[in-house]
């Protein structure tokens, strides 16, 4: 769906990246077993920083979201929000990782982006 949008806006595709999967994957547990819902986790470590203590040195932009029942729903969510569509739709973007979690009060997803 990410791909999709991207097209329509003239940007090449993003690439699935195991290590971006594992990042944002990782986020979404951690938003649930720690009850928050924000970039910046409780312990004040931003994306930039989680992504730096993995290695990961391209990490652009991450989309949060929480309580859509479903993929479509939250593209559809992040689609009419201006900030996760720039991400969605920044064509300097090469990679993508996507994490959900499913759980009481949630789901919680993480779109993180790569260049």
């Amino acid at each position: 769906m990410v791909n999709q949008e991207r097209a329509k806006a003239g940007c090449s595709p993003v690439a699935a990246s195991e290590p971006l999967d594992a990042l944002a994957g990782d986020f979404s547990e951690d938003m649930a077993k720690r009850g928050f819902f924000a970039h910046t986790d409780p312990d004040g470590k931003s994306p930039w920083d989680r992504a730096k203590k993995r290695g990961i040195k391209n990490l652009g932009g991450e989309n949060i979201a929480r309580g859509q029942a479903d993929a479509k729903a939250v593209m559809d969510t992040w689609m009419h929000s201006p900030g996760h569509k720039a991400n969605i739709l920044n064509c300097d973007y090469k990679k993508l990782g996507v994490g959900v979690h499913f759980g009481p009060g949630g789901p919680w997803w993480t779109q993180d982006f790569g260049f």
